[in-house]
């Protein structure tokens, strides 16, 4: 478990802190603030988009998708000092959205949570395996958290949950991974 944890906490949170005036700046067409906020948090949208929509193409799709909405809803965005939850409820929508357009076009096809931070492709693999093996809400719960660097209460403004859910559910999945390492290591003896 502890190597699973300390793959997790490889994938950074987001390393610089949002400024919530690059979304004023965003509004009154400041390309450069456009600029910093993706700099700063593109890789982050694309795992967690990644996350839901299971299919690269589609991901990178979300990924442009949310910085079109910023632009365009920048101006309508009003400080409370969440501008990553206000980002990812943006990124959570549209990656949802994408499910249900490819839900009436096509079977949604099982790929497996890419996360990228995770140096040794073995660790990668393991984390794959494990992540997959969670409910989507409880994998998004713990990848907004331990990889995002969302607090709790933002994950409940993403997930238009309780704090309460988001908070059981988060121990659920935590524990969840710990029985099947635990399962894991049994089984490998």
């Amino acid at each position: 478990m502890w190597l699973l944890l300390q793959m997790v906490g490889e994938t950074t949170p987001v390393k610089r802190p949002i400024d919530e005036g690059w979304i004023s700046c965003i509004a009154a067409g400041d390309m450069d603030a456009l600029r910093d906020l993706y700099d700063a948090v593109s890789g982050h949208i694309y795992g967690f988009a990644l996350s839901l929509v299971r299919d690269p193409h589609d991901a990178e799709d979300v990924l442009q998708e949310t910085f079109l909405r910023i632009c365009r809803s920048a101006a309508d965005y009003r400080p409370q000092g969440k501008p990553l939850a206000w980002i990812f409820t943006i990124v959570r929508r549209l990656a949802l959205d994408k499910q249900r357009q490819q839900a009436r076009t096509l079977p949604v096809e099982e790929v497996a949570v890419e996360v990228t931070d995770v140096a040794d492709s073995d660790d990668r693999l393991l984390l794959h395996s494990l992540l997959n093996r969670l409910s989507d809400e409880d994998r998004q719960i713990l990848i907004l958290h331990a990889a995002v660097g969302l607090k709790h209460r933002e994950i409940a403004v993403v997930m238009e949950m309780p704090l309460g859910t988001v908070l059981s559910r988060y121990r659920r999945a935590l524990d969840r991974l710990k029985t099947i390492v635990k399962e894991e290591e049994l089984h490998d003896q």
